[in-house]
């Protein structure tokens, strides 16, 4: 008879992966997540390169957080370089000789250190340098850890963009993925058009690419959207609200959203309300004084709280030129508030159902977007219909998907046939 016990086949303990808290979707996402493992015992990690970011208030009760320390920015190109030098061409310019180092990329070393000592039985991380930086700390330690990475937008429609195109290191960053990423136990997107990019245009296997929508409704949501608001634009007999939630970047193109609002304007009265920071914000300004509606408009930087803004908004705007899966969409329409949104590369069609469940317009087209806000406005979606779409992606839902996944990765490492 053998008394050896038999070796752990789940995912025990879990080390989650991020470049920060800084704040945006991604970054919600995975707490969602760490809350969720924690609620079903697993013991969780939360790894950052930097621990900063607004959300760090946020980290859930019961995760133990560890925090990368960096090597200088000379020898992280080294290792870098001399860690895969067969592709060493193809790391030069989004690696080795962009003016700053990635600060993911920077903690390699001490994330081999933190897997060989802390020995997690699956690493998960979000975002493309974590998920790059976390291959290599594998693949340069020889842990045996499984790892798994997930990518938040699509990949090649984000590099591609003006913005990012112009710079070396996103622009050549495909590459590098390509020739990355297959080092990964599994390589998770969460819409099937991030998916479809990372298959077709990346050149990843479509055996290795998951699909698992993001968590985003629970009941923390739904009671943070019925906190009043002391805000006066949203009190009773006011005018009503557009509301657009994001950072003020490039990628959000809320140039369009306020050309488009100014249109509305001039039909009725209404006001724009833009949540989030950003180094735009300067620029955005000085185009709603241009545009003459800076009356009008309230730019209140990042809030703690934003459903409270949702439930009472009237019509929620996503202008993207690009996204992954679009947590805003999901979150307005679990308090109930219609969308209008750009028909953007990512999951926004996949959300609305093909216009199902919001109004889908052309990227960067004012006309467009400001005749659906006009038409939402005066006949708005059935809210019970938001609210039950809203339930298909439940935290709960994709944290038994995650756990799914992480148990069979551990599994089959632990029986390898």
């Amino acid at each position: 008879m053998n008394d050896t016990p038999p070796t752990e086949t789940r995912a025990a303990r879990i080390a989650v992966l991020l470049p920060s808290l800084e704040g945006g979707g991604a970054e919600r996402s995975m707490l969602n997540l760490i809350k969720g493992f924690l609620a079903q015992g697993r013991t969780v990690d939360l790894v950052l390169c930097q621990a900063k970011g607004a959300l760090i208030r946020d980290i859930p009760e019961g995760a133990n957080l560890v925090e990368l320390e960096a090597v200088n920015g000379l020898r992280a190109r080294w290792m870098a370089a001399t860690g895969n030098i067969r592709d060493f061409f193809v790391l030069l310019r989004p690696i080795l000789l962009t003016k700053k180092i990635a600060p993911e990329l920077a903690r390699i070393t001490a994330l081999q250190q933190y897997m060989q000592s802390a020995r997690p039985d699956v690493v998960l991380s979000a975002l493309t340098y974590a998920n790059i930086a976390l291959i290599w700390a594998k693949q340069m330690s020889g842990s045996s850890v499984s790892i798994i990475v997930s990518e938040r937008i699509a990949l090649s429609s984000y590099c591609a963009a003006p913005s990012n195109s112009r710079k070396w290191r996103w622009r050549y960053l495909p590459g590098v993925v390509r020739r990355t990423y297959p080092g990964a136990d599994s390589v998770i997107a969460v819409s099937h058009h991030a998916a479809d990019e990372l298959i077709t245009d990346i050149g990843l296997s479509r055996q290795s690419v998951k699909i698992i929508h993001n968590p985003v409704v629970d009941d923390t949501l739904r009671a943070s959207a019925k906190v009043a608001l002391d805000h006066p634009w949203f009190a009773p007999d006011s005018a009503p609200v557009i509301l657009a939630v994001g950072r003020m970047t490039e990628q959000k193109d809320f140039p369009t959203l306020m050309r488009a609002f100014a249109q509305v304007r001039r039909y009725t009265p209404v006001r724009l309300v833009i949540l989030g920071e950003g180094r735009l914000r300067a620029d955005l300004w000085q185009l709603a004084e241009d545009l003459g509606i800076q009356e009008d408009v309230d730019m209140p930087g990042f809030v703690d709280n934003p459903f409270q803004y949702m439930a009472r908004a009237k019509v929620l705007v996503l202008s993207s030129l690009y996204e992954g899966l679009p947590g805003v969409l999901i979150q307005a329409l679990a308090c109930g508030c219609p969308v209008v949104s750009t028909d953007c590369p990512g999951g926004s069609r996949e959300i609305l159902g093909d216009g199902e469940y919001g109004a889908l317009v052309p990227v960067g087209e004012v006309e467009p977007m400001a005749t659906a806000i006009r038409t939402e406005m005066a006949q708005p979606s059935n809210r019970d219909k938001l609210l039950r779409r809203a339930q298909d992606f439940s935290v709960d839902r994709a944290v038994n998907h995650y756990l799914d996944l992480l148990d069979s990765i551990v599994a089959q490492a632990a029986n390898p046939k």
